[in-house]
């Protein structure tokens, strides 16, 4: 359908408010009462707008209000993580409409049955995947172009329906837009997002927006060269195999005394035992908090972002945060450093913003989705 420019920015108001009277869509879209009570009726008559009652005036007048038609649509966030697969359906205002979540191997079941939960008849208009790698696509420009992702994906992708746009973007820039609208980044516009757990990755908040770079991989920290003297050569992720979660266990195992009791098998585990006074535990977690420290002092060195957000399976815990803030403010200059509070569910929350913001590019035939 081909909207006039003028319908296009009203729906894109009302898509952000949710509902609204004809003099708050002029307000927010800048436009003449006429205009919109023109631009109105045209979104009316094709069900991308639709009456919800009247709001009761001051004077005892009655303004009519507005929400999102039927013809709106839903759209549909995934997060594709390493041990579980979370989806959401949403509508074009972000109300949550269904979500779902299920392992990794069960990601196709997933989508299917949050798909079969969205209100029938509401046409899908966007689908975004986050994937926990750079998510290029191949020379088809069909599937991410990634090893972590691809093969997860294309079991996925059969249960969409065919012909909805599909947008991957990269976990971690998923997340820090989480932090930026409904967590630990709210009012701040510029910051650093730093992941550590199984692997690690920074996403990067300029203006309120994730900077990407020219490929797809701005905060591919994994990259950053490690070792790096005279007598060792860089590995490729080096960095990242320093401070995964896997190599948090073997320095615990190594560092275990037969009367600590029994080894932690999970990272989990051994920051209970850390919050529970266990010493052995508690100087493991330490040093992982220098290290994560430094590398804070490398993201501050870049980009001063004045605030870094901690999060993932280990960054998230509060644990680190003395050691993180101690080895920042000795290495760099003063840096504010939070913990995540949006938790596991903070990929899905973000991917469901970028979502929505496709979902009404995809009806209004916008240049570029915002976000």
């Amino acid at each position: 359908m081909r909207l006039s420019e003028s319908a296009r920015v009203v729906f894109d108001v009302l898509a952000g408010t949710g509902t609204a009277t004809r003099p708050q869509l002029a307000a927010g879209a800048g436009l003449s009462k006429p205009t919109v009570s023109s631009a109105v009726a045209e979104l009316e008559a094709v069900e991308l707008a639709a009456h919800s009652g009247r709001a009761s005036g001051g004077t005892g007048r009655s303004a009519a209000i507005y929400r999102l038609g039927p013809a709106a649509g839903a759209v549909l966030a995934v997060d594709l993580g390493p041990a579980v697969t979370r989806v959401r359906g949403c509508a074009l205002d972000g109300t949550l409409l269904a979500e779902g979540a299920g392992s990794r191997p069960e990601a196709a079941d997933t989508v299917r049955k949050v798909l079969d939960a969205l209100p029938a008849g509401a046409p899908l208009r966007a689908v975004v995947v986050a994937v926990g790698d750079v998510p290029m696509r191949d020379r088809a420009g069909e599937r991410p172009a990634t090893a972590k992702a691809g093969p997860v994906f294309d079991a996925m992708a059969v249960a969409l329906p065919e012909g909805v746009p599909v947008h991957l973007e990269n976990n971690v820039n998923c997340a820090a837009l989480a932090e930026l609208h409904e967590g630990a980044a709210v009012g701040r516009d510029t910051f650093g997002y730093l992941r550590i757990g199984v692997g690690i990755g920074l996403a990067v908040v300029i203006g309120g927006r994730v900077l990407r770079g020219a490929n797809g991989a701005a905060g591919e920290v994994a990259r950053l060269p490690y070792p790096w003297d005279d007598d060792r050569a860089p590995r490729h992720e080096g960095l990242e195999q320093r401070m995964g979660s896997r190599t948090l266990l073997r320095r615990a195992a190594e560092a275990w005394q037969d009367g600590d009791g029994p080894r932690p098998r999970t990272a989990e585990r051994l920051l209970a035992l850390a919050g529970q006074g266990h010493a052995t535990a508690g100087a493991v977690v330490a040093s992982h908090a220098a290290d994560v420290g430094r590398l804070a002092a490398a993201v501050a060195a870049v980009l001063d972002p004045g605030l870094i957000v901690l999060g993932g399976g280990t960054g998230a815990d509060p644990q680190l945060l003395p050691g993180v803030r101690a080895e920042l403010a000795r290495l760099s200059w003063p840096t504010e450093v939070v913990s995540s509070v949006v938790g596991d569910s903070g990929t899905v929350a973000g991917a469901s913003r970028l979502a929505v913001a496709h979902g009404i590019q995809t009806v209004t035939g916008a240049v570029r989705a915002k976000h």
